[in-house]
């Protein structure tokens, strides 16, 4: 969580408001038209205003601009309209509000699976997930919601102003001067605000990961007798947002107090005023009912402009914590570039390391898989096996040297995310999705009909698919829950199989099957996939049978103690 909290720094105000008026621009006829409901219901509260002044000077005999029934009709049009104008602002907040969370919501998701791999693994699945879900809602209410809101306030807070001061100007000058006072206090609020609000955001991220993780775990949690740990983890990360929760609501309340006796005060003020005022025969009751009224509709944006400061912390916050998720760096050169078997592959010269001042993985590697060749890759854990394999995929880029592909006319290509269709993966473990059989080895396929999938399944020994009565159409939980880990290699792998393409990498991919089954499947991958070429990362003797070359990773430990990585080829 370390990395994923450097990412969350506080930025100027000018850089968040660029950010955000991008966003605004893709959602910003809800806005427009929040905006515009807002502003006839401001101006139906003061028409509702002058109706009420007009009725009750009718009623006590001191106005006879309109008949009292003529006043009562006009108060109930107003009621009328404003109750339709409310509805309309339900239905465009609920319709519009969640089209725009999801385009949002689409928008972040892709950028994730399009950002280069090594960056968005700072970040803890269960912390992206709270800012795909949390503050994508925060920034989408902010814009489409909250800032309207805000200038349909300020229009109020005029309009009600205006009607004032045309009809009391001192007692209208009296009541803003609240503003300045408004002013000083925002400042300083805001700057401690916005730090407190990010350390909640943040614990709320942990406690996420943490639940996620457990749950994802659980059974590794049963089996080492270690569920109460990660309560009390999950109990101390909860303390700590209740702690950090505790210290920001004190600072607000003592802020929103000070704010609360500026409201009274000036209440009071009018409330004195009118009743001398009327005493002394100056103003007749309806005005007296409007300057309560009005001062109402002045102090009540005021008051909502200062529940606006924590709503802009909050959506300033969330806004942060998306921009680093919008900043990390997509894959380049990522169009696809599908090239004809056979493909061979060259690696030269190779050095890695994952961060400038690690260790280093592979050490000045050259290896050479000729098209149609069979390749198994062999050595101790740690030894740069995987990181081979995600170097040949481009998910990593070398520190040095390069990756090609070779075609049959010896044309050259190199390695970027956009060859990675001309390969077939299977990683290491359990890599089957929650739904049916038939939707994960559509990933491998999307054209694929089940003659096709019969097929592959065949080949690797996946058979036991159709003796289940669902077949294709029976479902596997989250990570393959429902199939042992041997069957949900045997489906990947079939999955694999269904892409066709001229290069198959196969990471430990049958680590958990039983000799036998893994002697079967390998010879029907061999036999089925004549030409293609084919790497096995293996710790697994009975795959090296079938290879025409095996290359052993050997890590060395210099006397200065760096590690670095040699090949060894067996012919």
């Amino acid at each position: 969580m370390a990395n994923a909290k450097a990412g969350n720094k506080t930025r100027k105000v000018s850089e968040l408001m660029k950010w955000l008026w991008k966003v605004w621009k893709v959602h910003r006829f809800q806005a427009v038209l929040n905006i515009v409901v807002g502003i006839l219901l401001v101006v139906l509260d003061l028409a509702f205003v002058w109706a009420t002044k007009n009725s009750i000077d009718t009623a006590t005999g001191q106005s006879q601009t309109f008949s009292l029934t003529f006043s009562f009709i006009l108060l109930g049009i107003i009621v009328v309209l404003q109750i339709a104008l409310s509805l309309a602002s339900r239905w465009i907040r609920a319709l519009l509000g969640v089209k725009a969370q999801n385009r949002m919501r689409r928008y972040i998701f892709s950028h994730l699976l399009e950002s280069e791999w090594m960056k968005a693994k700072k970040y803890h699945t269960g912390d992206l997930l709270n800012r795909i879900e949390q503050d994508v809602t925060n920034v989408i209410t902010f814009l489409t919601e909250n800032l309207p809101s805000l200038l349909t306030t300020i229009f109020q807070f005029i309009g009600a102003f205006v009607f004032l001061f045309w009809m009391d100007h001192k007692l209208a000058l009296i009541i803003v001067m609240i503003l300045p006072f408004f002013l000083i206090i925002s400042k300083l609020y805001v700057k401690k605000m916005r730090v407190l609000t990010h350390l909640v955001r943040d614990s709320e991220s942990k406690i996420q990961s943490i639940i996620q993780e457990s749950l994802q775990h659980s059974l590794l949690l049963k089996t080492l007798s270690r569920k109460n740990s990660m309560i009390a983890k999950l109990f101390g990360a909860q303390e700590q947002l209740q702690d950090e929760i505790v210290t920001r609501t004190i600072y607000s309340s003592v802020s929103s107090g000070v704010m609360n006796i500026g409201f009274a005060t000036g209440y009071l003020v009018t409330f004195i005023w009118g009743v001398s005022s009327l005493s002394a025969g100056a103003i007749t009751y309806g005005a007296l009912i409007a300057f309560i009224q009005l001062v109402s509709q002045i102090q009540g944006p005021v008051r909502t402009l200062t529940k606006f400061i924590p709503v802009f912390i909050g959506s300033f916050t969330a806004t942060e914590r998306l921009m680093a998720m919008d900043e990390i760096p997509k894959e380049k050169n990522s169009k696809e570039e599908p090239l004809d078997a056979p493909l061979g592959i060259s690696v030269r010269n190779v050095t890695f390391r994952y961060e400038p001042d690690s260790k280093i993985i592979l050490d000045n590697l050259s290896l050479e898989f000729s098209p149609g060749s069979i390749t198994a890759i062999v050595g101790e854990t740690g030894a740069g096996k995987t990181t081979l394999i995600r170097l040949l995929l481009s998910v990593l880029q070398p520190t040095s040297g390069e990756v090609i592909i070779t075609d049959a006319e010896r044309g050259e290509h190199v390695v970027t995310p956009g060859t990675r269709v001309n390969f077939s993966y299977v990683p290491q473990g359990n890599t089957l999705l929650s739904g049916t059989i038939r939707e994960n080895l559509l990933l491998g396929n999307p054209k694929a009909n089940e003659d096709d999938m019969r097929v592959a399944l065949s080949m690797a020994a996946a058979d036991f698919v159709f003796s289940r009565e669902e077949g294709l159409d029976a479902r596997c939980g989250e990570v393959g829950d429902g199939f042992s880990e041997g069957q949900a290699q045997r489906i990947s792998i079939a999955r694999a199989l269904l892409k066709d393409n001229p290069i198959l990498l196969f990471d430990e991919a049958t680590s958990s099957l039983d000799t036998e089954t893994e002697k079967k499947v390998i010879k029907n991958i061999i036999s089925g996939k004549k030409g293609r070429t084919m790497i096995f990362v293996t710790h697994r003797p009975e795959i090296i049978k079938y290879c025409t070359q095996t290359i052993e990773l050997i890590e060395k430990n210099e006397l200065n103690n760096n590690k670095y990585v040699h090949c060894k080829r067996t012919q």
